[in-house]
């Protein structure tokens, strides 16, 4: 990686962690609404896709967020940043989940909806537990898909990966694979493990990050089924 490439890499993670402190401002009512910069500069564009269904975390949850411009912000993070033919389906999924939401909540995103070539498969609990990690930003209320159906059919291994990413201290990973465990209890899945648990003690030792603290905000919501 040259130093170009590491400076750019360092723009957009701080650009990422900028949107998610304001989507967590506008979700847990300490920052108010949040917008964009007008115009958004590259960065900005890149954090919109990186966070994707979480943008729309605020209203699915009844709060108040001011993003009238975000039809018009994800067209364009598109234009910039396209879904590249033969792609992973980890991103197929992001991509549908957030062009989903954005009908949902009756956005017009000229964006079309690339639907994934095939369902997720559970297979090896850890490799599971990896998926789902990316996945995370798909947990979220009034979504359903197949990488839910998925989920909802092998709540072990997912209390198996965020145990087991618990035991070696990788908060971020542990974080992500709570808010899935907050989502099948929302739904009313019995689990075999406690999430209430599990998320006073991650945001007791989480890793600071303002993406982190989006997720077991999210999961808390999800938890209290909060969600209209």
């Amino acid at each position: 990686m040259t130093v170009t490439d590491a400076r750019l890499r360092a723009a957009y993670e701080a650009a990422v962690e900028r949107l998610a402190g304001r989507v967590l401002g506008a979700l847990d009512g300490t920052g108010g609404t949040f917008g964009f910069p007008q115009p958004p500069d590259r960065a900005e564009l890149a954090a919109v896709r990186v966070l994707g269904p979480d943008l729309f975390a605020a209203r699915l949850f009844g709060c108040p967020a001011d993003d009238d411009g975000l039809a018009e912000v994800l067209a364009e993070a598109y234009r910039v940043f396209p879904p590249t033919a033969g792609g992973d389906d980890l991103t197929a999924w992001h991509d549908w989940a957030t062009v989903r939401l954005a009908r949902r909540v009756n956005l017009a995103v000229p964006v079309p909806a690339h639907d994934p070539s095939c369902a997720p498969t559970v297979g090896n609990w850890r490799l599971w537990s990896l998926r789902l990690t990316r996945l995370a930003p798909l947990a979220l209320p009034g979504l359903e898909g197949p990488v839910h159906a998925a989920a909802r059919a092998e709540p072990l291994a997912l209390a198996r990966g965020t145990v087991r990413a618990v035991l070696r201290r990788d908060h971020r990973t542990a974080a992500r694979l709570t808010r899935w465990l907050a989502w099948l209890d929302g739904v009313g899945l019995p689990l075999p493990v406690e999430v209430g648990p599990l998320l006073i003690r991650l945001k007791q030792v989480g890793d600071g990050s303002a993406r982190t603290a989006l997720h077991l905000t999210v999961a808390e919501r999800l938890l209290r089924r909060e969600a209209r």
